[in-house]
């Protein structure tokens, strides 16, 4: 079957042909389409595969590994940033090892289009010991998909296929093959493998470690791993996902007149390199991402001048490769800038007309005169416009969470008032615990939840938290005369101002709830919004 699809889509098809029991998530840009697709599948929910977003990327990830040792076939998506996360129950899982084939998709983003840095998830990959997957295309990403299911079974260890957001959004037709049927429910034979208490974790680890030479042996005759031979060995190329396609972009369809080594399955196959290295006078090493590959090679050679790349200074160190790049370092052009059309104008990201965080933000900032600036921290989503203009509201943003902890911290420093702004999704995700700290010591700050019930900035999928934050604040602690639900808008203004103001300037823990729906969620949603929020408010 040929179908039409986005990178990301790509993957979902390939693993619901890979026989997935399930596909754990949170939302997170470039990697939310994934889940999404395989939502809306026909496959999918005819075979009840388990489809549902989890809380954050931790509880996806340790869910899981749950159906993994169950014994089915399981996917795990997030964005880079999500990993760290998801880093505790990762690198543990590299220890335990798994049951049934489990796969973490992990979308990074180059750049930074969506995110606060653009680390490269190979490291993490390189840092747990386990094979790392890279598609260079969209029919790739789907072949390589249902691969990866197989390695993690062959060698009982989770893999990471890497994405970046080029790939993951851009478009192309892909051939399906024929699906496989999913894995029948089976517990492990060992299950000590997964009490990873010292004595049984000392022995998975030596296991780890010595499955290292095999996963090395697979890299060096992967098919995925292609070594390309040219007529001119001047230059010879060491490419990595993506970064194949840019090269290819530069020659119109014909052969590269120099040998590529294309990179899509590690870890780094050192007899390909040490070949491609030996016969060529320089080595040209284009990687999407960090100098990983790159800083390899100080492993197996003495380097000179003979290796070039990001850490050489011949590629940009930071953001996206593009063909115009990889054409420069190639010395085929000293142009790497596109032409823009003079018509098209940058326009920043704003706030939807009539969003809820808009009417919020004119309340905070009505009350800055009185409490000073730079007292206002934020968090990850759609409400992080307001660190920018016309608004200039938030100071501080820097990860899922953090705005109530750095309040608090700012707090013990002395700082009073101190505002922590956090959506509903992201509180459930990991303010609850920031919260919890604050109540056990009723330090003298204001959360303010900016729930507008959904995960709007990723495509409005649904809240962990709906219908439920005033039951989660009051079971953590917050004392009820201070845990009050505003609605932010435009007529309420003044009442808005009195209320934020009276808990500013109380000393001790307040929650204030502004809640209203987000204004691009579709009616018959908003609807089952109002139904979940009113059976969950009467349970």
């Amino acid at each position: 079957m040929r179908l039409l699809v986005l990178g990301n889509e790509a993957i979902a098809q390939g693993a619901i042909d890979a026989g997935i029991s399930g596909v754990y998530a949170y939302p997170g840009t470039p990697s939310t389409e994934i889940t999404q697709y395989i939502q809306k599948s026909k496959t999918a929910n005819k075979r009840a595969i388990h489809t549902e977003w989890s809380a954050n990327e931790k509880t996806a990830t340790e869910a899981a590994l749950g159906m993994s040792y169950a014994g089915k076939r399981v996917l795990v998506c997030m964005k880079h940033v999500g990993l760290n996360v998801a880093s505790d129950a990762f690198m543990n899982m590299a220890i335990s090892g798994i049951n049934g084939g489990l796969v973490l998709i992990i979308a990074d983003d180059p750049s930074m289009h969506s995110s606060q840095n653009e680390q490269d998830s190979r490291f993490y990959g390189k840092f747990a010991l386990v094979p790392i997957l890279e598609p260079c295309n969209q029919q790739e990403a789907y072949d390589i998909t249902r691969f990866a299911f197989e390695l993690s079974e062959k060698y009982d260890l989770p893999v990471i296929l890497r994405m970046v957001t080029r790939l993951s959004h851009s478009r192309s037709i892909i051939e399906t093959q024929e699906p496989r049927k999913e894995k029948k429910l089976s517990v492990p034979k060992y299950a000590n493998n997964f009490k990873l208490i010292p004595a049984y974790a000392k022995d998975q680890y030596k296991k780890l470690v010595i499955k290292q030479e095999a996963l090395l042996k697979d890299s060096e005759n992967s098919p995925y791993n292609q070594f390309i031979d040219a007529k001119d060995y001047a230059i010879g190329i060491i490419t990595t996902g993506i970064a194949y396609n840019y090269v290819m972009e530069n020659f119109d369809d014909q052969p590269c007149p120099y040998p590529i080594l294309k990179l899509s399955q590690y870890p780094v196959p050192k007899q390909k390199i040490k070949k491609l290295y030996q016969s060529c006078n320089s080595i040209l090493v284009l990687e999407e991402g960090y100098p990983i590959i790159e800083e390899r090679l100080k492993d197996y050679f003495d380097i000179d001048t003979k290796v070039k790349g990001r850490l050489s200074g011949d590629v940009p160190r930071t953001g996206e490769l593009n063909p115009n790049i990889v054409a420069k370092a190639l010395g085929l052009t000293n142009d790497t800038t596109y032409k823009i059309p003079n018509i098209v104008t940058g326009r920043p990201p704003e706030l939807c007309v009539g969003c809820a965080h808009r009417d919020l933000f004119d309340s905070i900032n009505t009350l800055i005169p009185e409490i000073g600036e730079k007292h206002i921290f934020g968090d990850i989503g759609c409400y992080a416009l307001g660190s920018l203009p016309p608004f200039n509201t938030i100071n501080t943003l820097i990860d899922m969470g953090a705005s109530i902890p750095m309040a608090k911290g700012a707090s013990d420093a002395g700082l009073f008032p101190t505002i922590a702004v956090i959506g509903d999704s992201t509180f459930t995700h990991s303010g609850m615990t920031g919260l919890l700290d604050a109540v056990n010591e009723n330090s003298p700050i204001t959360v303010i939840i900016s729930d507008n019930s959904a995960v709007a900035m990723t495509g409005s999928q649904d809240s962990a938290a709906l219908g439920r934050l005033l039951a989660i604040c009051k079971g953590i602690g917050v004392p009820e005369k201070h845990l009050i639900v505003i609605n932010p808008l435009h007529k309420n203004h003044d009442i808005n101002v009195d209320t934020i103001r009276k808990e500013l300037f109380y000393k001790g823990i307040s929650v204030i709830i502004a809640q209203r729906a987000c204004v691009q969620i579709p009616k018959a949603q908003k609807d089952k919004i109002k139904e979940t929020i009113l059976m969950r408010s009467q349970n």
